[in-house]
């Protein structure tokens, strides 16, 4: 009987024991797999520079698993680079921008940057609200682009990051006083960039005001798919989901109509060559010497959407935009002019990169038919807009 009370004591002890390591194996497996799920992004942070009243500048390096990354630092909001894999699997770099600070903060075409108040272009440097008229700086002949010449792309924003399981997130904040560049109320802007396991970057847009204003937010990289920013984007293919353009006066403000794409260059509802037409007599691309122009997108009822998409042939690369706002401005790097330095010491010639910057319609504010960009206090501003990589 004792040699039966052993056997069996000796047999309950190893079976617990075995339990017990398999238990052991169990929680080792499940850390192994959060510590996988949270090295699937990661964030580099690191110092990129100090303006000239002194504000340290830091970088953010965000990463995945698939061979992206996206680097952002806080003037600007600025996208320094963003590198994706062409279909050898090779990351390149696929936007325009420079290997220096000090270059961001000169004269350049808002390389990277996030813009506001306003993006693109207000007539007359000029605009109403409730009677009272608000004059804003007149830095594009008599119009005002991009929020003024000391818009949110000249900002300095502070930075959170948040990482976990397959998102690697960037929320920046940025408060723009009341008045500043001529818009009124005092707004707080928050934009949050998040790189997703997919190999897609997102774009999330709020603000807030303590008084009526205008907002119309969005992002201004220059895309060359090649990775090679010697090359034109002539043989890149495009889609844009739009049967409508905004046509423009000859200072690029809207003449109030819109117009049928139909029968036009402007016509990308089918995949095209931007080179195709790019050169047609065309009174609407003399006028912004190439595309310059914002295309009215289908089903604005339908919310987060497919906008447009670029293939580039060479590398295999493929982007396409997804977002919620009512239009796109697609621009075809049309003042280019060879003057501006790339990273590796040449030059960004003539169309060496364009834009698909997702907006509401130019000049909304003078323009009683178009979609309001009016933000009332009490109102919060919020609209989406995302970049999915991928090859064929």
């Amino acid at each position: 009987m004792n040699l039966l009370k052993s056997c069996v004591l000796g047999l309950a002890v190893i079976t617990t024991a075995g339990l017990s390591v398999q238990c052991k194996g169990d929680k080792k497996e499940n850390q192994e797999q959060n510590v996988t799920q949270k090295d699937s992004v990661t964030i580099e942070k690191s110092e990129y520079g100090t303006t000239t009243k002194g504000e340290k500048i830091d970088s953010y390096k965000l990463k995945n698993q698939k061979g992206m990354e996206v680097d952002i630092m806080t003037y600007g909001g600025i996208i320094i680079s963003l590198k994706v894999p062409n279909k050898a699997g090779v990351s390149e770099d696929v936007v325009l921008g420079f290997n220096n600070f000090d270059q961001y903060t000169k004269d350049n075409p808002f390389f990277g940057a996030l813009i506001g108040r306003f993006g693109n272009r207000i007539g007359k440097a000029k605009f109403s609200l409730d009677g009272v008229e608000y004059k804003l700086a007149a830095n594009d002949g008599p119009n005002s682009l991009h929020g003024g010449p000391m818009g949110f792309h000249k900002a300095v924003w502070t930075a959170e990051e948040v990482k976990g399981g397959e998102n690697a997130t960037l929320k920046l904040k940025y408060v723009s006083k009341d008045m500043e560049e001529g818009f009124p109320g005092n707004l707080t802007v928050f934009v949050t960039y998040t790189l997703t396991a997919d190999n897609t970057l997102e774009v999330l847009y709020e603000a807030t005001t303590d008084k009526k204003t205008v907002v119309n937010l969005t992002q201004h990289s220059y895309f060359n798919l090649s990775g090679d920013f010697t090359k034109t984007i002539l043989d890149n293919v495009v889609t844009i989901d739009a049967d409508k353009l905004v046509p423009v006066d000859e200072t690029l403000i809207p003449t109030g109509k819109l117009d049928d794409v139909a029968n036009t260059p402007f016509d990308f509802r089918k995949p095209k060559a931007i080179g195709k037409e790019i050169e047609t007599a065309n009174e609407q691309l003399k006028r912004g010497k190439g595309y310059d122009h914002c295309w009215v997108l289908n089903n604005q009822d339908k919310g987060f959407r497919f906008a447009a998409s670029v293939y580039e042939p060479t590398s295999g690369r493929v982007m396409e935009v997804f977002t919620d706002e009512p239009a796109i401005q697609f621009y075809t790097g049309n003042f280019l002019d060879g003057t501006l330095p790339t990273r590796d010491g040449k030059t960004y010639a003539h169309r060496t990169g364009l834009c698909l910057e997702t907006q509401h319609y130019p000049d909304s504010p003078n323009q009683k038919d178009f979609p309001t960009t009016v933000l009332n206090p009490g109102e919060t501003y919020k609209t989406k807009t995302a970049f999915k990589f991928s090859t064929k």
